[in-house]
């Protein structure tokens, strides 16, 4: 048995939905509802760039016929380019996990950024025929979208054009956050002890979101000075504090309408909002729509 075949044991096969936005782009996803990990297979060539959000759960990418494997857990992205050979994706997700990938081809991508090659580290002249890969963090604007694309559910006749909008959209928000700069750029990122302390302070507003402490309470409840705590913070997030629970509420929120156990003013209270006025505001803001024509869009 070689390690591909090892790795692969009791592993149930399954495949990704895939969605077509225009030639050479298109869109995958999976959701694995199930009690065991699903393999999915996917024969992608050298033309291509790869991104990968793990938007719940973990997933394991394996490479090489299984002497390499790479994982990519909850609110992870992965990015892959290697124009060198294919680079099939053979990709484990654990129960109970998300995945959206988009799989686009480099020569649109240069097309989409042709104006701004130098700005993406891997499209300069000097990199063409460099193989590339990036690991980092979902920002709760781009959880938004990518939840939108694996929880569609609109009309299927505008499936396409949906996808291509929210497609680009997640490309444009992946490559316009703060945190693309790398660890030489950032020496906040260097020390993990302070990492690890921004990330327990998300954590505690996510978990303490009806009733967030103030940022002058988060900091000194995660040991760091307020200036630190707000660098930080916006360096690995891409966002203040305040403005990613915002967006981490809204999403919370949206859900709970879509689940439909709840009503609007319950819901607003589950997510912080004293009253149903301020809680609309809120979600109005965030979705250019009223909670309660969102639940009639769901129909």
């Amino acid at each position: 048995m070689n390690n591909a075949e090892r790795l692969s044991k009791n592993v149930a096969q399954s495949s990704f939905k895939e969605t077509i936005v225009e030639e050479g782009f298109f869109v995958l996803t999976f959701k694995n509802d199930q009690n065991e990990v699903q393999n999915l297979v996917k024969e992608i060539d050298s033309e291509y760039i790869q991104f990968h959000f793990c938007v719940k759960g973990n997933c394991k990418f394996i490479f090489n016929e299984g002497r390499y494997a790479l994982n990519v857990s909850e609110e992870n992205s992965l990015l892959l380019y290697n124009p060198q050979r294919d680079l099939p994706i053979n990709l484990q997700v654990d129960p109970n996990s998300w995945i959206v990938s988009i799989v686009i081809s480099i020569k649109k991508f240069h097309g989409l950024f042709s104006q701004e090659a130098g700005y993406i580290s891997f499209l300069s002249e000097d990199n063409r025929d460099k193989k590339y890969y990036k690991d980092g963090v979902i920002s709760p604007s781009m959880a938004i979208v990518i939840n939108q694309l694996i929880n569609f559910s609109l009309n299927p006749s505008i499936k396409n054009i949906y996808f291509k909008g929210k497609a680009y959209e997640l490309l444009s928000l992946y490559f316009n956050r703060s945190e693309d700069t790398n660890v030489e750029q950032c020496p906040f990122l260097v020390d993990k002890t302070n990492v690890i302390k921004i990330r327990k302070a998300k954590d505690i507003i996510i978990n303490r979101m009806a009733e967030p402490p103030s940022l002058q309470e988060l900091a000194d409840e995660i040991g760091l000075n307020l200036k630190k705590l707000k660098e930080g913070f916006k360096q690995i997030y891409g966002d203040s504090v305040f403005s990613f629970l915002f967006d981490y509420k809204m999403e919370v929120a949206r859900k709970l309408l879509e689940s439909g156990h709840d009503n609007v003013n319950e819901v607003g209270l589950k997510v912080g909002y004293s009253t149903a006025s301020h809680f609309i505001a809120a979600f109005k803001k965030k979705y250019g729509t009223t909670p309660k024509k969102y639940i009639m869009s769901l129909t």
